[in-house]
């Protein structure tokens, strides 16, 4: 139990004094990087599921 002890009180000293913690903007600037290249990454994908549809629907309508 005392190895359990130490383990939970070594790791929350770390957390507390030896992680360097992003500050709020880079937090932001970040978060809307993430989102700008989500939706990107989502029209790109929707582009070539309605060109594939298209594309099959007018293959099999001709064929």
């Amino acid at each position: 139990m005392e190895k359990l002890k130490n383990y939970i009180i070594e790791s929350l000293d770390e957390i507390r004094n030896k992680v360097s913690w992003p500050k709020f903007s880079e937090l932001q600037s970040s978060a809307i990087l993430v989102l700008v290249a989500s939706l990107i990454f989502a029209l790109v994908i929707g582009v070539v599921d309605l060109s594939f549809k298209e594309a099959l629907a007018w293959f099999y309508k001709e064929f």
